[in-house]
């Protein structure tokens, strides 16, 4: 890797890479594509050659396949060991992470062994200087005031744009859904090395013994559809007829933080500030005033659709399309027509 590169920290999950990878690799393509310097993107993990296979065509320069068997699970002691001496070697300018439960939980970690900048959730990218680079290795300011980064503060309700400065790597994790993953497969073939690494297994604090999947299908942060129901659902048969409207659509339910708090669904499924953080292409709000709080875990989303008997619910503000209704005289019409 050249300095100055670009870095993606690949995330894979049961043998195949994750789609918010993907998405921070379409990301570093505008990023590298502007700047006119390399894509790189390191695999962690143990026999992961197969991975290569899966992004060796979206338009990257470079594929490093770092191996061991302490990083068979994720721990963030493990990761560093592995990601600290790479990067001290090869020293990127920026590195992106998908912004996942594992992407927030090593990205800080690593900025502060590196001791350089932090940018979290970020939804939005924009280069205004097309230009090569200042100068040669790390240094500070060698993007200074070209990249502008936005991400949401004060739960959603305002985007930041921000910019870093000093030392390098920069390292910046991504908002789910946020970025488009390559569009189209790239002619170049990336070069790919295998990075044999020692880890010393007394470094390692946390052991993982066992996994159990307790969600079958998709999760809320990978559906292109979710319905969500609120306080206006008055229980969980309210909810059942959102599982029959989510298994026509292909979709997920979730839930807002009253429903949740009510017992009428499990934490797993809330969506808000104390929540996930989703971002479908298609969001269908039922029942749900549209406090800030909620706001916060569903305000990207590309398209919202409001559903509630209070016109003046908050929740319209933030939606595409709005119908003001009973809920429960709505969705058994809708879901007829949908069945036909």
């Amino acid at each position: 890797m050249n300095s100055g590169n670009i870095l993606v920290i690949t995330e894979h999950k049961e043998g195949a890479v994750t789609s918010g990878t993907l998405e921070a690799i379409g990301a570093g393509r505008y990023v590298s594509d502007r700047l006119n310097t390399g894509l790189s993107v390191v695999v962690l993990g143990s026999s992961i050659s197969a991975l290569s296979s899966a992004i060796s065509n979206t338009g990257i320069d470079n594929i490093y396949l770092i191996e061991n068997h302490l990083l068979t699970q994720y721990t963030s002691d493990a990761h560093l060991a592995a990601l600290y001496p790479f990067i001290k070697t090869n020293e990127p300018s920026i590195i992106l992470i998908p912004s996942t439960c594992l992407g927030r939980d090593l990205a800080p970690k690593l900025a502060a062994r590196l001791k350089t900048a932090y940018l979290s959730d970020v939804s939005g990218i924009e280069v205004n200087v097309p230009s090569p680079l200042a100068g040669e290795g790390k240094g500070e300011g060698i993007f200074e005031g070209q990249i502008l980064f936005t991400r949401p503060v004060y739960g959603g309700r305002l985007l930041s744009t921000v910019k870093c400065r000093g030392e390098m790597p920069w390292v910046v994790t991504l908002r789910s859904r946020a970025f488009e993953k390559p569009a189209a497969p790239a002619s170049k073939s990336p070069k790919i090395e295998t990075l044999p690494v020692d880890i010393d297994s007394s470094y390692i604090r946390t052991i993982i013994k066992n996994m159990e999947k307790t969600q079958k299908g998709l999760g809320l942060t990978d559906a292109d559809i979710v319905i969500s129901g609120g306080r206006g659902m008055k229980g969980t048969q309210g909810f059942k007829m959102l599982e029959e409207l989510a298994g026509i659509l292909g979709g997920v339910v979730g839930a807002s933080g009253a429903a949740v708090d009510a017992g009428w669904m499990p934490h797993s499924a809330q969506v808000g500030q104390t929540g996930k953080v989703v971002s479908p292409k298609l969001y269908i709000a039922c029942g749900i005033s549209g406090a800030p709080q909620h706001l916060a875990g569903m305000s990207t989303s590309k398209c919202v659709v409001a559903i509630n008997k209070d016109p003046d619910a908050p929740i319209f503000k933030a939606a595409d399309y709005g119908i003001a209704g009973d809920i429960f005289e709505v969705l058994p019409v809708l879901i007829e027509e949908l069945k036909r």
